[in-house]
């Protein structure tokens, strides 16, 4: 920022309500215009802002449209600066004009936007008293000027914004509603919007009122701000299931991607989630500067890379060739800092080991790393493997760390239900900033149909239920690809593939490795996956069988309730759960259900 910029930064944050949101040098709508300030209250509208620093002795002369300067190179014309902000503005207006839910649609103002917007320019180093002396109102609109002695510390805070909203043309008399804001936020700022199907994940505005969505999803304010500020350095964001983790990373990576000359890394777990990843990435134009990996394949890459010897297949191969990565990495056989950025997914799945190689990865020059954790979905480590604090793995996030507590994949039915059963589980813990809290999801206030518990005779009745059910879902318009069954064991999957076939339902099981490298979200079909390949991912319906066969009696109970929260959780809008069995976790489920319908 200039010094002006800051100052008026400053009055902005400090003499506007709590209901005003505004936006700094943030790049707008798909011409990526730079207007300085851009305000916006649901009373008032919007406003855009230019400021300068300039001091009477610096204009050497300016007419409406442009400006003579001096500057430390001699005289040069610019723009004038109402002209630039007009021209932001109207830009901005006829981006919003196009959607039909920002203009009135019937009266006196029908045809116009919802809300007034308006321009102006500050002059942070001229006084009013100037400003008239030096006749600029000839060529500046005075009411669309605010000057350095009209936003002093002790300017009364009505003053100010009375000041402000003076700029604008005559307001009228309508709130703007919440929904009407997020499509505001929508159109001005493409990299927010959560991607659904037929949207331009290039970020292009629809030209056209038939092709604008009728909801429209954006990052909340507190994910956008975050998303905007991370900043440089070692950052660790503590999210629940559902609160927009990888939302976040998916913007980080198209930030990074733009600023750094070094490819950028990004690791999961999971291979499922991987692929799933490395199609938003592709999707987006990046796969040039992003590499998206599950971990233990990167291990491989670098063995392969660098010559170096893998180990003999076996028991515990892939524990004993990430650790043949670790002592090449210490042998200097594989470089380190071969990242500008490294980004991890699902950090949580992590051991500590592995954190360390990965911070390794890191540029020193950039020192750009993100990770991205939740705890309570952690299932692939043993609880006691995962106790430790980010600084013993070379991870500096002291004063850098985040929290994440809304849920917005689940809707509120289906959270409480997956809550309920889990809550000894999933005891909320404290920790240490530098330490892995365990945090309680809160709903964001979604709600849908109450998550359904069907007991059948066995467990081929269960896949025929389950495919009456997708077949009714699809029948209300979801598509195929909108679904998925998830089970936690080979045979379930058997059996419910083979109902969904006999049915005519089309199947993708991704029971392959190969097949989860592959994975395709846009392929029109019904995704059946297992409780582990489904981390990070997320589904409108999802049907989950054989709840009578949990906990299996080799695994402990908590590590089992963990696996069955993590996919009852991919559910965004409709779950079903089948059994045939009576078991502790039927039991447990039928209880949450009655009380969540109670």
């Amino acid at each position: 920022m200039t010094p002006g910029e800051r100052r008026l930064a400053q009055r902005l944050e400090a003499k506007l309500d709590d209901d005003y949101l505004c936006w700094y040098d943030v790049p707008v709508g798909p011409r990526q215009l730079h207007p300085d300030f851009i305000v916006l209250h649901p009373g008032r509208g919007l406003l855009v802002l230019e400021v300068k620093d300039w001091t009477i002795d610096t204009i050497r002369g300016g007419d409406r449209v442009s400006f003579t300067i001096l500057t430390e190179r001699g005289l040069k014309h610019v723009p004038s600066p109402l002209e630039q902000a007009r021209q932001y503005a109207f830009a901005v207006k006829e981006l919003l004009e196009r959607d039909p839910a920002l203009r009135v649609a019937e009266g006196p103002h029908r045809g116009r936007l919802v809300f007034p917007y308006g321009y102006g320019a500050a002059l942070t180093r001229i006084t009013r008293k100037q400003f008239d002396a030096a006749r600029l109102g000839e060529v500046l609109d005075p009411e669309r000027v605010i000057c350095g002695d009209e936003m002093t510390e002790n300017v009364d805070a009505a003053d100010f914004q009375e000041r402000l909203w003076r700029m604008q043309a005559a307001p009228f008399a309508r709130l703007l509603t919440m929904p009407q804001i997020e499509r505001i936020r929508w159109h001005l700022f493409p990299e927010i919007r959560i991607e659904q199907p037929g949207l331009d994940l290039e970020g292009r505005a629809p030209t056209t009122a038939e092709t604008l969505p009728d909801l429209v999803r954006v990052m909340d304010l507190q994910q956008e701000q975050l998303a905007r500020s991370l900043g440089e350095g070692h950052r660790v964001i503590h999210g629940v299931a559902g609160s927009g983790k990888t939302l976040i990373l998916g913007y980080r990576c198209v930030r990074l991607a733009e600023l750094l000359a070094k490819p950028i890394l990004v690791l999961c777990y999971n291979v499922t989630l991987a692929a799933k990843l490395a199609h938003v990435i592709d999707q987006r134009g990046l796969t040039e500067k992003v590499a998206v990996r599950h971990f233990h394949g990167w291990c491989h890459d670098q063995l392969k890379l660098y010559g170096v010897p893998k180990p003999e297949p076996g028991e515990g191969f892939f524990d004993r060739m990430v650790e043949t990565v670790i002592r090449a990495v210490e042998r200097g056989q594989i470089p380190s800092a071969q990242y500008g950025a490294v980004l991890i997914d699902e950090g949580h799945d992590f051991r500590p080991e592995w954190l360390t190689l990965v911070v390794q990865m890191v540029d020193p020059e950039t020192n750009s790393l993100l990770v991205l954790y939740d705890d309570a979905q952690s299932i692939y480590t043993r609880r006691a493997r995962r106790k430790f604090s980010f600084k013993s793995v070379g991870i500096e996030a002291q004063g850098r760390t985040t929290i994440l507590r809304l849920n917005y994949r689940n809707t509120a039915e289906v959270l409480a239900v997956a809550h309920e059963f889990a809550r000894d589980v999933l005891t909320p813990e404290a920790a240490e900033e530098d330490g892995v809290p365990l945090i309680e999801p809160a709903t964001a206030g979604r709600h849908g149909p109450a998550p359904e518990l069907v007991r059948r005779p066995s467990l081929k009745a269960e896949g025929h239920h389950i495919a009456e059910w997708l077949r009714a879902r699809h029948d209300e318009g979801r598509a195929w690809n909108e679904m998925a069954v998830v089970y936690r064991s080979q045979f379930m999957g058997e059996e419910v593939v083979q109902a969904l076939r006999q049915a005519g339902i089309p199947v993708e099981w991704l029971q392959e490795t190969k097949a989860r490298r592959h994975f395709d979200p846009g392929h029109d079909s019904v995704k059946v996956l297992t409780m582990h390949s489904s981390k990070g991912l997320e589904f409108p319906v999802v049907a989950i069988p054989g709840i009578g066969f949990m906990p299996y009696e080799k695994e402990s109970p908590e590590d089992e309730a963990r696996l069955l929260y993590v996919a009852m959780t991919r559910a965004t809008d409709r779950l079903l759960l089948t059994s045939h069995k009576e078991s502790a976790f039927a039991a447990r489920l039928g209880a949450a259900c009655l009380k969540r319908a109670a």
